[in-house]
Parts: structure tokens; C-alpha cells; sequence
């Protein structure tokens, strides 16, 4: 005869406690899918940008990515398929196209505080009329 399965048996106990995922296990999965994303992010660029990657070398091209999270999350923009396209804005206007003066249209869309899934298609709406323009 099975035991009972109510809050307060020991069956429903050890059904709790092998549901606890320790911060330790946490943190490997978080490591783990950053690397996934790295991973992805460089096989993109590579395919999309050689000529700055080849540039770059692989280990400066990952903390390219890295700085491009970073700056990406600082405007509320972490979706992965958006913090890719800030990757890709990166590699065609520079590392800080985001402050760069003679980028203003960049600075001013990206502090606009409304869909951060808009603001990215709406930069790269504008950087695709910049670069029509030059």
C-alpha cells in the first residue's frame, strides 16, 4: 500500500525537497546559457560580420558580446533575438553607437522608455535610413 500524498506526509515531503534547485545549480544553469548565447552570437557575427570579427580574434570578439549584453540590458532590451540586433548595430557603428555624438538618433530612440521590442525595431529602422543616407 502506497503512503498518503497530503501536505504533512513524509511522501508529499520528499516530493518538496527534490524539487529545490541550490542557487550553486542556478548559477550553472545561468553560466551554461550565457555560453549558449555567446556561442550562437559568435557564429552569427562570424557569418555576418568577417571582416571586423576577423579583427577581433575570438576571445575579444566574446567580450564584444559581453559589453553588448551589458550595454543592451542598461535599456531594458534582454530579449536574445534583440540583444543580438544591439550586437549587430555594435559591429556597423562601433562599440558605443549608443553615445556616440554623431549618432544622436541612436541615443535618443534607445531612451525612449515604451516596448523595448519597438525601440529596437525602430533603431534599426533609423540605422538603415542613416546608412541609405551616407
Amino acid at each position: 500500500m502506497s503512503q498518503p500524498w497530503w501536505p504533512g506526509s513524509f511522501t508529499f515531503l520528499r516530493e518538496i525537497l527534490m524539487l529545490v534547485i541550490r542557487q550553486q545549480q542556478m548559477a550553472a544553469f545561468a553560466q551554461a546559457a550565457v555560453k549558449s548565447f555567446d556561442d550562437r552570437v559568435v557564429i552569427h557575427l562570424n557569418k555576418f560580420f568577417p571582416e571586423q570579427c576577423g579583427t577581433l580574434g575570438e576571445p575579444q570578439l566574446r567580450e564584444f558580446i559581453r559589453y553588448g549584453v551589458e550595454r543592451a540590458n542598461t535599456y531594458g532590451i534582454v530579449a536574445e533575438r534583440d540583444v543580438c540586433k544591439y550586437i549587430d548595430l555594435m559591429a556597423v557603428f562601433g562599440r558605443d553607437f549608443d553615445t556616440d555624438p554623431r549618432l544622436r538618433w541612436a541615443g535618443v530612440i534607445l531612451g525612449t522608455k515604451q516596448n523595448f521590442g519597438a525601440n529596437i525595431q525602430h533603431l534599426i529602422a533609423a540605422a538603415q535610413d542613416h546608412l541609405r543616407r551616407l
